[in-house]
């Protein structure tokens, strides 16, 4: 699996609609930062975008056409799916670069919807299957995997988290030493980090990509609560300290920066997982997510001084992660064979 800052071919994503996750009051705010992300990525990848038919893809046109943005580089498929959350239930794209042989394909795993949380859900399963790959083939695995539970660095390193693909819900079949051989397997992760949790208020049950993610070969951005009273703050202090021992795949120890958490986003007495970690590395930019908070200006330096190549975009997220996630969860990379 190539890192997310090699080069793009495109980007999937799944046009939000009201559901569960964005009742009346919410969508109109995550259509507009859906607008956002096309806006910021379509300049420089394609834009896969999949809507559920053919009204919502004339809407969907004319509310890009009014914010200026040309559809030259946005591709609507018309495949339903019942939530927006592309990463965990799309197909994960991995390349093969030997001498005789160089390809891509894409990696169908099963999505249980987060261990069995929400039936409806679990229609989104099929939606690798129904995409138009232009000739990808797709790789069936019997297993339970989502794609925001785990962060490589393309050199054969994989950071994850216990509580997430150890959990009983997904593979109870399965003991760590054989989930790190499928991931060596499938995704070319040959050396797994294990970090213990996720943040409150994910019911991913402790995806990466709101704890940790890898930005360099050898670097790595890790979640950080300053404040001793937060319940995350036990927490992303044990991750921080497994990620400062940890080695990567030569036998090297990882830099490691941290990053702020965003004060408590809560939304009806419920706590949401807002997340800086939660950007996404595209070709020239990073998106990254931000809540009204005063650590966004923060969160955004940091990130622009890691990607000095790439323009760091703040995109507002305060409304999107009320459906418990942010920019990371809903984009998947395709990346361009060269």
């Amino acid at each position: 699996m190539p890192a997310e800052w090699e080069n793009h071919e495109a980007t999937w994503i799944s046009w939000p609609k009201n559901s569960d996750s964005f009742p009346d009051e919410i969508l109109p705010e995550v259509e507009r930062t859906y607008m956002s992300m096309i806006s910021a990525l379509h300049k420089n990848e394609k834009v896969h975008l999949l809507v559920d038919g053919e009204d919502d893809e004339l809407r969907v046109s004319s509310l890009l056409e009014s914010i200026g943005i040309g559809t030259s580089n946005v591709f609507f498929h018309k495949i339903r799916t019942e939530d927006v959350w592309f990463r965990d239930f799309g197909p994960i794209f991995v390349t093969k670069r030997g001498q005789k042989e160089r390809g891509i394909y894409a990696i169908h795993w099963d999505f249980n919807a987060w261990g069995g949380k929400y039936e409806e859900l679990k229609k989104d399963t099929q939606i690798p299957e129904k995409l138009p790959l232009g000739g990808i083939p797709t790789v069936k695995v019997n297993t339970v995997l989502e794609g925001g539970s785990i962060d490589v660095n393309g050199s054969g390193s994989c950071i994850t988290t216990e509580q997430c693909l150890l959990n009983k819900n997904r593979n109870a079949d399965l003991n760590k030493k054989q989930i790190e051989e499928l991931l060596a397997k499938y995704l070319g992760a040959e050396n797994v980090i294990w970090l213990k949790a996720g943040i409150t208020g994910d019911d991913t049950d402790g995806h990466i990509d709101d704890v940790a993610r890898f930005v360099s070969r050898d670097t790595v951005v890790c979640a950080s609560e300053g404040n001793p009273d937060d319940e995350n703050y036990l927490t992303l202090k044990e991750n921080l300290g497994i990620l400062e021992k940890a080695k990567d795949q030569d036998g090297n120890s990882l830099n490691v920066v941290t990053l702020p958490m965003p004060e408590a986003v809560v939304y009806n007495g419920q706590r949401l997982p807002a997340s800086y970690t939660n950007f996404y590395i595209a070709n020239k930019v990073v998106l990254v997510p931000t809540f009204n908070d005063p650590k966004d200006k923060d969160a955004l330096d940091i990130i622009q001084g890691l990607f000095p190549g790439r323009k760091a975009i703040g995109i507002n997220c305060r409304e999107l992660v009320y459906g418990f996630g942010a920019i990371h969860c809903v984009t998947q990379q395709q990346p361009q064979i060269t």
